[in-house]
């Protein structure tokens, strides 16, 4: 496989997979809806360098290492697991007064930019949410070799494909934060927020709950 090849083959296969709905794209949306479009960019940035992360590591071998050792990967998952939940419930059973303070969706229109929260929480919290979960890390492990050429220096291409994950990723996200846009009032209704609320909890739980009782294979 030539260099040019690998990186049309790994274009396609990796933006098949970034646009293929999970944690991600939930956290990315929720955030969009409830909270506007600065803080569902932290957070989207966030999950992004949390792939590049996974990527270097897994290019100077930690991703390796995860995958050979149980010990290192279950600590990993269980610290994920319960982060999920613990994210799922909070926004599962979020006050009225909290729900009503992030309902209104404004995208940087209706409310003072004084007033929004700082979106390097919502970064933090979008890291965090891909740094926890070693799936990642093994995932990339046994993608990424898939596209290195013969030949090439590995840590370096490894770094390059990851890179590419990621930018990919935030363009994606971009196009979801951007088509959440149009239906702001809509999705700014207590009770349309709520439901969302509801939604985003039972599914962030249900992923930390699949994390956490996952059998490594």
């Amino acid at each position: 496989m030539t260099t040019s090849h690998a990186l049309i083959a790994f274009l396609i296969a990796s933006s098949l997979l970034t646009i293929t709905p999970g944690l991600d794209t939930m956290l990315v949306l929720r955030t969009a809806t409830v909270g506007g479009e600065r803080r569902a960019m932290g957070a989207s940035v966030g999950i992004c360098l949390g792939l590049l992360t996974w990527g270097m590591c897994t290019s100077v071998g930690l991703g390796a290492l995860l995958n050979a050792s149980r010990y290192a990967y279950n600590i990993l998952r269980i610290a994920g697991a319960c982060y999920l939940i613990f994210l799922g419930c909070k926004v599962f059973f979020r006050r009225e007064s909290a729900l009503l303070g992030d309902a209104g969706l404004d995208f940087g229109l209706a409310r003072n930019s004084a007033s929004t929260d700082d979106p390097r929480r919502w970064f933090v919290r979008g890291l965090l949410t891909n740094l926890l979960n070693p799936k990642v890390g093994v995932f990339y492990v046994t993608f990424l070799p898939l596209f290195i050429p013969a030949g090439s220096n590995v840590v370096a291409f490894s770094m390059l494909l990851a890179s590419i994950h990621m930018l990919e990723g935030i363009v994606w996200f971009a196009v979801l934060i951007a088509a959440v846009r149009p239906f702001s009032v809509w999705l700014g209704k207590r009770q349309v927020v709520k439901t969302f609320d509801s939604i985003t909890g039972v599914v962030f739980v249900g992923f930390g709950l699949r994390l956490l009782f996952a059998d490594r294979r």
